[in-house]
């Protein structure tokens, strides 16, 4: 995609040299010589940089140059000798300032330069990601099991592909590290993965983090904000539990799919979406679609290419060397090289892991804390999920009919809601989910008076 140049010189031969010189060397360059031409082209358009004079006839770029600076850098061209004004303008926020008449080459090198800057800028979280990415995947492609093998393959074939991608698979079971390796094994590998967290936003708060807001959209809104499609321009957006978001929301996330443009909360501008998709649910989008509670063409959009991640019970085979890799790279506070009994092993192998890998990670955590100085993990350093250690806790629930998922969902939580007394926090920490998303499937379930006062008795 070609960088756009936005020119602010009403010196109109000036304008036309540097405007062609820049077109020449592949830049979008388009020219204005005036203040009012230039708020007519940024209300309309958004430039990667823009070369202003200082003085213009019906404006001081000086006055305005804190606010354009937060959007893009700015380059200002000075008279010679105005020193004065090249030092303002630099603690104003512009990137460089030029002394007219400059020279091709003088314009060429500093365009570039702040052009680069500016890249490095919106990535400087690149290097983390990738080795975040790095270690964050390893978490899930080690085992030799088929279906870890057959995981391995679909990620190969569609991750060089740009169609959207939707993952599928329970919680804990490493949807997020799948969306990794995909971007990971496409043309974006070298630009951002952006995770979004569908769960832990209210839709207000939701649909701002994800366009983005112009300053003054709304109380609070006292700058611009660049929104997270933005921030994964050329790279990979991942929409983590994309069956929670709201109506309102769908149907806008649909239109990007569709136009490839946006608009910010608040703005009247359209901006275009160059990210690919990849989102992911532990939840029955078909079935939901069917139903009316998520829209179905929306589904069908994000459905392009599935990926069904198995959940940990299903290859046990690889529990061994998960086990073994989470041990080798838990940060020790002393190196002491620890190991698995065999009774160990068998109870880890034996165990179903409703929390999947996450839990596994979890639970060897905890049994290299409880072993402290011994080399070896065995059988009581293990703690499986809330039941401090004794893995075979039942939990019955019953109907006189054949429940719905939702209906089993709910009840559940009434039963935990119940059981911690109302205290949310509690009920979050047994589920493994953030504490918003108990809120959420509270409403959502209408079991606001389930939840009591956090801190009475359950009813006998």
């Amino acid at each position: 995609m070609s960088q756009k140049i936005l020119v602010i010189e009403d010196d109109l031969t000036l304008n036309r040299l540097i405007v062609g010189q820049l077109n020449r060397l592949g830049y979008e360059t388009t020219g204005t010589g005036s203040w009012a031409g230039a708020e007519a082209h940024l209300s309309a358009h958004e430039p990667h940089l823009i070369i202003a004079d200082v003085r213009l006839a019906d404006g001081d770029i000086l006055e305005r140059l804190p606010d354009l600076a937060r959007s893009q850098p700015v380059v200002v061209l000075t008279a010679y000798g105005s020193v004065r004004d090249a030092v303002g303008a630099i603690k104003a926020g512009a990137y460089e300032y030029l002394v007219k008449p400059t020279s091709p080459d003088a314009l060429s090198l500093v365009v570039k330069r702040a052009l680069d800057d500016a890249a490095l800028r919106n990535d400087h979280r690149f290097c983390q990601q990738r080795l975040k990415a790095r270690d964050s995947m390893a978490n899930f492609m080690v085992g030799v099991s088929a279906l870890l093998l057959k995981t391995k393959e679909t990620i190969a074939a569609v991750g060089p592909t740009d169609v959207n991608v939707l993952i599928q698979g329970e919680s804990g079971s490493g949807k997020e590290l799948v969306a990794r390796a995909v971007h990971e094994c496409s043309g974006r590998a070298r630009r951002n993965f952006v995770p979004v967290d569908c769960c832990s936003l209210q839709e207000k708060l939701f649909e701002s983090e994800l366009f983005g807001h112009e300053r003054g959209a709304f109380t609070g809104a006292d700058r611009l904000k660049r929104g997270l499609i933005e921030g994964a321009e050329d790279g990979t957006l991942f929409l983590d539990e994309i069956g929670e978001i709201e109506a309102s929301i769908q149907a806008k996330l649909l239109r990007v799919l569709e136009t490839g443009v946006f608009r910010r909360v608040g703005g009247t501008k359209n901006l275009e979406a160059n990210a690919r998709i990849v989102a992911a649910t532990n939840r029955d989008l078909e079935a939901m679609s069917l139903d009316g509670r998520f829209r179905s063409d929306l589904f069908y959009r994000l459905s392009t290419f599935v990926i069904e991640v198995p959940p940990l019970r299903a290859r046990r085979d690889d529990i061994p060397y998960l086990a073994a890799h989470f041990i080798q790279h838990h940060n020790f506070s002393r190196r002491i090289n620890k190991r698995l009994s065999g009774e160990a092993l068998r109870r880890l192998t034996a165990y179903d892991w409703p929390g999947n890998v996450r839990e596994l990670r979890n639970v060897i955590e905890r049994a290299i804390i409880l072993s402290q100085d011994s080399s070896s993990i065995r059988p009581e350093h293990l703690a499986f999920g809330s039941s401090g250690g004794k893995s075979g806790v039942k939990v019955t629930v019953s109907f006189d009919h054949d429940p719905t998922l939702d209906e089993l969902q709910a009840e559940y939580l009434r039963l935990q809601l119940h059981k911690q007394s109302g205290r949310r926090a509690k009920v979050a920490e047994v589920l493994d989910v953030s504490e918003r998303n108990i809120y959420r499937m509270i409403r959502r379930y209408g079991l606001v008076d389930a939840c009591g006062s956090g801190s009475r008795s359950a009813p006998g």
